[in-house]
Formats: structure tokens, sequence, C-alpha cells
């Protein structure tokens, strides 16, 4: 399958444009409902068939956001991409009950315990087959934009990041579509871990043994900016060359799944008891889980806001997150009727919110700027990268023949 030819390269342009999404598990809904709007938005400007997988350089996403970022670019059977923004809600509606069934009342809380005692709480076959009918063959070299999806290696012990630059260069990494998102969706104690191999630059079997990317990334916009600096240091002549002055012509959206910052749900004293039990499961939820997710979030937001804010570009960065879920809507599988559509709700209440940023002192998200709204300001981004895709279009060499961004 050849790799479609939507985006001019970064060459061609003034901007190099990054869009990151977190794990979250159902909560993936709420980056849903962003997205959608956004690429409404788009479509206001260039017509209604535009996509997002049109616009952003690279798309990143971890756990719940893999698997977005690989529905807004793989491609169909007409090279373009297998889902809208718009039927991102409607996918985890339709099939977020069947990937994490629920079991009600007491009798279904004695059954989760006893099933992550003994192993994960969802055996995950309905996701592995969902995923294999929808992806078919599709590899990662196939997506319609450039991807990077976090997994962790639990053989090596280290991350596996999985990046269409790679896989270009090195075939190992050309694993295929389906095998990467259940890799990355593998949360511990959730899912089970995933195996699978792919062959090498010499055909040798290169074996994964692979976890959730959210314990190394669940906010993987840091594995994106790497992705693409690896690039500019190898002087990839699909990118302009950027020196030091330069990097504020990063523009980058990143969406959050949401947290349960304000919930205060444990403390030192009740987590000083704790054994190994206590840190797998707290009524009901996964302390040692939600730590390292949440921490991983945040440290990313943190660095990524000190960036721009050092090169002067804070403008070009925007990141959207509602940090104050509490009850069902704050766990990552609570997928009932009325959960979702709270959730979507969420979402929806979110892009009425102010624009908020980290204060770099205090570490919590406070609004900036004089109340623009999260919808007003991804309307002002939607124009930017409109205008980009048309700078690139209309710098178009004739002379050269074109082969894809990358």
């Amino acid at each position: 399958m050849a790799k479609a030819q939507q985006n001019e390269p970064a060459t061609n342009g003034k901007l190099i444009t990054i869009l990151s999404i977190d794990g979250g598990g159902i909560r993936g809904i709420i980056p849903g409902t962003i997205l959608a709007l956004l690429e409404s938005q788009l479509q206001e400007l260039d017509g209604i068939d535009v996509r997002l997988a049109d616009y952003f350089d690279v798309i990143a996403g971890t756990s719940t956001g893999g698997l977005v970022t690989t529905m807004l670019t793989a491609p169909d059977e007409n090279n373009r991409p297998l889902y809208a923004a718009k039927d991102i809600v409607p996918f985890y509606m339709e099939h977020g009950p069947k990937i994490f069934p629920q079991q009600g009342g007491i009798w279904g809380s004695i059954v989760n315990i006893t099933r992550r005692l003994i192993g994960p709480k969802y055996n995950g076959k309905y996701l592995r087959k969902l995923l294999r009918e929808k992806l078919g063959n599709a590899r990662l070299k196939n997506t319609l934009t450039n991807v990077v999806i976090p997994t962790f290696d639990i053989q090596r012990l280290q991350p596996t990041i999985f990046s269409t630059y790679e896989a270009e260069v090195n075939p190992s990494y050309n694993a295929q579509l389906s095998d990467i998102c259940i890799s990355t969706s593998a949360a511990p104690t959730y899912f089970p871990s995933y195996y699978f191999n792919n062959k090498d630059v010499d055909g040798n079997d290169q074996e994964y043994n692979l976890i959730d990317g959210g314990v190394a990334a669940n906010n993987p916009m840091l594995v994106a900016i790497s992705e693409v600096a690896k690039q500019l240091l190898r002087e990839n002549p699909k990118f302009f060359p950027v020196n030091p002055m330069d990097w504020g012509r990063f523009l980058m959206i990143s969406i959050g799944t949401g947290a349960p910052k304000e919930m205060k749900q444990y403390n030192a004293k009740m987590a000083s008891k704790w054994g190994l039990f206590g840190w797998l499961l707290h009524n009901g939820s996964n302390p040692i889980i939600d730590v390292f997710t949440q921490a991983s979030a945040d440290m990313v937001d943190t660095h990524v806001s000190v960036f721009f804010q050092a090169v002067h570009s804070q403008q070009n960065y925007l990141r959207i997150q509602e940090d104050t879920l509490s009850g069902d809507e704050a766990l990552v599988d609570v997928a009932t009727k009325e959960n979702m559509a709270k959730l979507e709700e969420i979402g929806e209440n979110l892009l009425a919110k102010p624009v908020s940023r980290v204060n770099l002192k205090t570490g919590l998200s406070e609004q900036i700027g004089n109340g623009q709204t999260n919808a007003q300001a991804l309307k002002r981004f939607a124009k930017l990268l409109s205008d980009e895709k048309k700078h690139r279009e209309a710098s178009k060499t004739p002379s050269k023949p074109y082969n894809g961004f990358t």
C-alpha cells in the first residue's frame, strides 16, 4: 500500500505542526469531542473533505490516544483517513461497552477484584479483534501523515517508540498498525501484555513484548518533539533547516483525557499503610497507575510550557485538559451509557472554558490572557493550520516530483 500524498513537506512551509493526544481509556471521548470541533473549523475554511491528517506533520498518541491517532491517519480504500474526527466519539460509544464490559453490583465488584488478583481485568479479545478488522494489513508506513506511538517493552525494560520516521529506515519498526494499537493500549492490570514479531532489514525476526505506552509517556508531546528533533539533527531534506533561534516555528496542540487532580482521593496517611495490594487497588482504582500516568502527563506539559516560553512562542502551544474529574468519570474503564455521555458533556464544557497554562512556580494550571475560550483558541489555530497548508501548496516546486511528506 503506497503512502498517500496529502501533505506538502515542511521544507515548503513556515511551521512544523504537531498534534498530541494523551492516554486515558474510555476517557478518549474527551479529546474526541475536542478534535471534532477542530476538524469542523478546518472544514469551514477549506472544505468539507479536509481531515486533520492533512494539516499536521506529526500526530502522536499514547494508549487510547494512540488508537485515536491511528483512526485519524490510517488509510481507507480511497487513501483517505479511515475515520473523520466526528466519528471518534460514536466509535467509543459503540465499542466502549464491549472493550470494557461492566460488572455491576457487589458481586461484580468481587469478580473484578478477583480477576485483577490473578490476571488482567479484561481479556482484550474484543479490542484485538476489532482493531484487526478495522485496520487490516495496514502498516506504520501507510499512515497518511507521520505518527508517533509510544509503547514499553517489558523484556528490555525500555520504551519502544513506533514512529513513521523510523519505520522508513528500519523495517523492524514498520509493524502492522493493529499490533501497535493493541500494544500501546495494553495497560497493566487492565489488559494482557502483547507479543508480536516483525522482520528487520536482514529478514530476521525482531521480537516485541509490549505494554501500554503510558508507563513511559502518557502525554506523548515530548516524544513527538524528540522524533522531529532527530530528523532535524539528521538533516532530513524534507524539513527546513532549524537553528537554535528557530524552535519557535513549532505549532503544537496537546489534548488531555482529563485528570482527577482535584479529587484528593489519596493522601500520605492512607498510602503509608499500603503494601503491594494497596498500591494496586484502592476503592476500585489503581493508585500506582494513576500516579505514574498523571505524573508523566504533568511533567511533559511543564517541560513544553517552559520550552515555548523560553523561545517566546507560548502563543504557538495549546494544551487543553480538564483536571477536575471525579467518581466514575475519572476512571479509565467505566463504559456505561451514562458515564460515556457524561464524558462527552465534559469535552463540550471544556471547549467553553478559558485557555489555561501551567504556572511554572506552582505547577498548577491557571487561566491566562483575557478569558479566551478553548474553542476560540482552536479557531485561531485552525486559521494558522489552514494558512500553513495553503502556503505549502503555493510553494510547491512543479519541477520536482513529490513523494509524500516523508
